[in-house]
């Protein structure tokens, strides 16, 4: 997946899901002042997860890690928080299905547009998936997901995007590795280019790199300028600027 999303250049792959995502919803010399401002990933290494499991958590930052790698082109999943987006998004009435048809019938190998296609919500989803992906991996390579090395991880999640993993070996007859692997993508994507406030999208570095302005109301006459770069950095529905 990783290899993908380098293969066709970060930028079109970020603002080509930004049309699905929009909608969502310091005393001292220069040196001492930086020293004294925590960086992301420092935050990111005491984040507290209040959904995930530690082992949950581990595998939540390394398919992140991999699904957007940081490269010379932008920041990657983890500068930006997303696995904090994610964790914070299994809370929310979406996380936990409160407003979804749960009454099925239910097929997972159906197309994307009859919607959603599980028994169960969001968040059981993420548990089975993790759990069942751990244990392909420890059957294929003896180790957790997110103890393999990167390229191994690129191998996995792309059995997982194209269900050549197969969770039904381990007694799971309702999930794909396909499906899962298609919501964890979506989420990944929607963490990297949300508002902020959401937790992921850290300092609004996803909308620098495309150049997005974020909530700004003045922007529509510049859509269809091309060629020159948007003067003004982004702002978050908060107010605050980049």
């Amino acid at each position: 997946m990783a290899d993908e999303t380098c293969r066709i250049g970060r930028r079109p792959f970020i603002i080509g899901s930004l049309i699905g995502i929009a909608t969502l919803g310091m005393k001292g010399g220069v040196s001492s002042v930086f020293a004294a401002v925590p960086s992301p990933a420092d935050e990111l290494n005491h984040y507290q997860p209040e959904f995930f499991s530690a082992t949950e958590w581990k595998f939540i930052l390394a398919a992140c890690d991999r699904l957007i790698p940081s490269d010379h082109e932008g920041p990657g999943a983890l500068d930006t928080h997303v696995p904090v987006f994610i964790d914070k998004q299994m809370l929310t009435p979406y996380g936990k299905g409160d407003d979804w048809y749960m009454d099925g019938p239910f097929d997972s190998h159906a197309s994307k547009l009859f919607g959603y296609q599980m028994p169960f919500p969001l968040q059981v989803l993420y548990r089975k998936g993790i759990a069942l992906t751990n244990q392909y991996t420890r059957m294929k390579y003896n180790q957790n997901f997110s103890d393999l090395p990167a390229k191994v991880r690129d191998n996995v999640l792309t059995d997982l995007q194209k269900n050549t993993a197969d969770f039904s070996q381990f007694g799971e007859a309702d999930l794909n590795a396909g499906y899962f692997f298609t919501r964890l993508l979506e989420n990944t994507k929607e963490g990297y280019l949300a508002d902020p406030q959401y937790g992921g999208n850290k300092n609004m570095a996803a909308w620098k790199m495309i150049n997005f302005p974020g909530a700004r109301a003045s922007y529509p006459q510049w859509i269809k300028i091309h060629n020159i770069k948007y003067p003004l950095g982004p702002v978050s529905l908060s107010g605050e600027q980049a």
